[in-house]
């Protein structure tokens, strides 16, 4: 990561779990407990066997903004590089959105919510 520009990404799903780590950055991540403000979680069902295969799962956690501050949705922060952020996008499917959103801790982190 030397020289490259950190960004925060915030994850509520698979993007905590080992095996998605190594296969989409080829290292784990180190995160901090977080949690995401004004949101509720939801499942959907994962279609793309890539997708599948690298998390184990075909129900994957969604959440969609409910402009209520008190909803909150707990996950973990992580600081990745802006390659490991192209990294994720490749990794989430069509029915998600990356957007920066301000989490409890007060950090600005980018998170993939419902498209």
């Amino acid at each position: 990561m030397d020289g490259e520009r950190i960004v925060y990404l915030f994850s509520y799903g698979t993007l905590q779990q080992e095996s998605v780590q190594i296969a989409s950055f080829g290292r784990l991540l180190k995160g901090a407990d977080d949690a995401l403000l004004g949101y509720k979680q939801s499942m959907i069902e994962i279609t793309d066997p890539d997708v599948i295969r690298k998390s184990g799962k075909n129900f994957h956690p969604i959440v969609v903004a409910t402009d209520n501050p008190r909803d909150e949705v707990p996950g973990k922060v992580f600081e990745i590089t802006e390659a490991e952020l192209a990294a994720a996008d490749a990794y989430e499917v069509s029915d998600y959105k990356r957007v920066s959103a301000p989490l409890k801790s007060g950090v600005d982190a980018w998170v993939y919510v419902r498209a």
